[in-house]
């Protein structure tokens, strides 16, 4: 197959070498340039990394002709991040942002960073802030040394450092340390976990630029990847090709079944229902299955025929008996509020609503299924994938073929979208094993059945809510009673090459899936009771596995926190705004709902209350998100708020988005037109979630295979949107990529009730759902 990747093939034994950094995809001169060993600067791109936090050369190189490359570890997720990272080096250095480059992310490269939880600018940012802070420095006293003068007497211009009291007298960065090594230590920016901001003990430090003069960082810098995607010479890992690759595909179960509880067990191949494929080869570890020709197509022809048959999984409790299984399960009871009195209050206090809530499994449904290119000899293995964390990627190679963690190189190429932990490790892990066996690079594609039907999908959720207001509408006690339970096994490759002892849900750590306080304590609650009922044993079955996908957890959360709270409004008699006006003094939770009411022209009334006969009924909602793992994020907390507003069809069912109106403050928005653009995104999700999007399974198996079965919002169904950046220059940045997709569900079920005064209790919202409640 010919495609434009077909230019930068490499021969195999270029592919693994350690001594140079020259990978397949690069297009720019000037990129290659950067990741290429730096003149005098020893390791960089020829032994493994990752290299010393305390090293500034680990993170910035500075180049003759007066610019300089950043080697800050997180990837292109289509969030824009790396755009954000060139702002803060070049805020920092007083450069302009086009004298600031990146490299492709790569273990021999680049810092260890890991593009998930909010952390590439929160955590990635923060340290690279501090390196570039610190380079600044060196570079001034080297200027200074230079022109004879105190540092004091020093101005900088786009790297260009000069007396102040006679400006004639100049040196630039790249005159002053053009491809030399800074060998410089300096305390980086420590944390604990991933999330928590530790403070730095040298008081030596160089201090950051005061956020007043800041010219570079608030301001709305073009995406850096942008415009080889529109010009279509953006390389995805999809298009990369090598010299004498096999193409590979797996043959899997159609769907995963009851995950942990069993493995899934090969009883027999009919290695004749291929014969009629050229060159077509089978690859079997264990119960890994895959299937490798030279050309694609027979490829995939061979994964359709080969006849295998599975030994029957255990037994799923299926899509409509999912929510029951839950309440009849075993579990392990985590109290993670419980302030007040809550059984009192409710027991005295006339005005309470209850209700269940629930929430299906949701997949990441990527646009183009995973893939992944792998070249694995006895002395290393080189891959190329879609990995949001490419030193762990390395870490689980390395376990899975049994080398030393530094025998393996991962090189990042992006796919088409993830937010969270689709199939993309293991593709790596399908490329790797298939390389190894066969001897040659493969490059391993997994199919739509493939991805939606052994996904790590984003959990379901039931929830028991109670809340009781008092006669002034304010929230006197609340209660919320939570269900759902943790990933249950390994890697499905490792669970089918290696085997794994079956295990049920742990029900101890459920970690991202797990209720959380800060879900909650935006609302100013007396009496308050959250409770997280950890399934431990699965009473007749087991459930599916599940893994990070945007917002975890938050998305059923919010739709029914969210919806209580709307039900409380409605038994105060209150305006949905006016309610969460009166229960929230947080400032900048205040800040968002105004921001987003303000921009939707909300005027005053009580829900429902504009009910009509008419066949189109339309509706607006409001609700709240937010995301927020301290293990993960610390003390970052993103406030969002959004406004949605709907229309029904009373005839068919069907729910339509027409607006939303998402606003979020995620402290300094480094670039508030990435975040514009998040929030679009988080918008459109949000709405595919709340209206379209439901794993279903039967007693067997995964059914929703396809785009049939698991349908996603099209073009002509997306809401227009409206982002609002609350801008908060002074704060530090928190997430800007999760919170305003769970206000989004949960205002679209405010707004069928206020269309409808029909309230639905489970998303999505499907015709068939809809049209019950209705005739209900």
């Amino acid at each position: 197959m010919h495609n434009a990747a077909n230019a930068h093939e490499l021969d195999r034994r270029e592919f693994l070498k350690a001594t140079g950094s020259l990978v397949v995809g690069f297009s720019a001169a000037e990129t290659l340039a950067a990741q290429a060993p730096v003149p005098g600067a020893g390791a960089r791109g020829a032994v493994s990394g990752p290299p010393d936090d305390a090293e500034l050369d680990s993170y910035i190189a500075v180049h003759p002709n007066n610019t300089v490359t950043i080697f800050s570890g997180y990837v292109e997720l289509g969030q824009g991040g790396p755009t954000a990272l060139r702002q803060i080096a070049a805020e920092e250095l007083d450069l302009d942002f086009d004298q600031v480059q990146t490299v492709r992310n790569d273990t021999f490269v680049c810092t260890n960073g890991a593009t998930y939880a909010s952390m590439t600018v929160g955590v990635g940012g923060v340290k690279l802030r501090a390196a570039a802070a610190e380079a600044r420095r060196v570079l001034l006293g080297l200027a200074a040394e230079r022109l004879s003068v105190p540092v004091e007497e020093l101005i900088v211009t786009r790297g260009v450092a000069a007396v102040r009291s006679a400006p004639q007298r100049s040196v630039t960065y790249g005159d002053l340390l053009g491809d030399k090594r800074f060998n410089h230590r300096y305390e980086a920016v420590p944390y604990r976990g991933l999330g928590l901001e530790l403070p730095r003990t040298n008081p030596n430090n160089a201090p950051p630029k005061p956020r007043a003069e800041y010219r570079v960082v608030g301001q709305r810098m073009p995406r850096i990847d942008i415009p080889d995607k529109v010009t279509g010479k953006y390389v995805y890992i999809q298009h990369v090709r090598v010299p004498g690759m096999l193409h590979g595909r797996v043959v899997w179960p159609r769907g995963q079944g009851a995950y942990g509880l069993s493995d899934p067990k090969v009883s027999s191949i009919d290695e004749q229902s291929i014969k009629d494929v050229p060159g077509a080869k089978i690859v079997r570890k264990g119960n890994f299955i895959g299937v490798a020709a030279e050309r694609e197509w027979d490829a995939v022809r061979a994964a359709r025929q080969l006849k295998v048959t599975w030994d029957a999984f255990a037994p799923l409790p299926g899509s409509d008996g999912l929510h029951d299984s839950f309440r009849a399960a075993k579990t392990k009871d985590l109290v993670v509020a419980d302030t007040g009195d809550v059984a009192r209050t409710f027991n005295q206090e006339a005005h309470v609503a209850s209700g269940t809530y629930l929430g299906p499994y949701h997949s990441h449904g990527t646009m183009a299924p995973n893939c992944a290119v792998a070249d694995v000899r006895q002395d290393g293995a080189l891959v190329m994938c879609s990995d949001q964390a490419i030193y762990q990627t390395r870490s689980s190679v390395a376990q899975f073929l049994g080398l030393p963690p530094e025998k393996v190189r991962v090189q990042f190429y992006s796919g088409s979208n993830t937010y969270g932990s689709s199939c993309y490790v293991e593709a790596a892990l399908a490329a790797a094993l298939m390389s190894k066996e066969l001897s040659k690079p493969v490059r391993v594609q997994l199919s739509r059945e493939d991805e939606l039907g052994w996904d790590n999908y984003g959990p379901a959720h039931l929830a028991d809510l109670r809340g009781a207001v008092d006669e002034n509408g304010k929230i006197v006690a609340f209660e919320y009673q939570g269900w759902g339970h943790g990933s249950p096994g390994p890697n499905t490759v490792v669970q089918l090459a290696l085997g794994a002892a079956p295990r049920v849900s742990d029900p101890n750590g459920g970690g991202l899936f797990q209720l959380r306080l800060s879900q909650n304590d935006m609302y100013d609650i007396p009496n308050r009771r959250m409770v997280d009922h950890r399934v431990a044993s699965q009473i007749g079955g087991g459930y599916l596995r599940i893994g990070a996908l945007r917002a975890p957890l938050d998305p059923p959360y919010f739709f029914a926190q969210e919806g209580m709270m709307d039900e409380l409004a409605y038994l105060a008699r209150l305006d949905p705004y006016e309610f969460r006006k009166r229960n929230i003094s947080h400032p900048r939770w205040l800040g968002v709902l105004k921001a987003a009411t303000d921009a939707a022209k909300w005027t005053p009334r009580v829900a429902a209350s504009g009910l009509s006969s008419a066949r189109i009924a339309v509706g607006r909602g409001i609700g709240l998100g937010t995301h927020h793992v301290p293990m993960n994020q610390g003390d970052r907390i993103t406030f969002a708020a959004a406004v949605v507003e709907i229309e029904v069809n009373k005839d068919t069912g069907a729910v339509l988005a027409k607006h939303v109106y998402g606003a979020m403050d995620c402290g300094l928005a480094v670039n508030p037109a990435i975040v514009e653009s998040q929030i679009v995104g988080m918008s459109i999700h949000g709405a595919s979630l709340a209206l379209k999007e439901e794993v279903t399974f039967d007693h067997a198996h995964v059914t929703s295979l396809d785009w049939n079965s698991y349908p996603v919002l099209r073009f002509g169904e997306h809401p227009a949107v409206t982002p609002i950046v609350v801008q908060r220059i002074n704060e530090k940045s928190t997430g800007a990529g999760e919170e305003v997709l769970p206000a989004v569900v949960a205002a679209i079920g405010n707004a069928f009730f206020d269309a409808t005064g029909v309230r639905i209790r489970q998303f999505p919202l499907t015709p068939k759902r809809v049209l019950a409640a209705l005739a209900g």
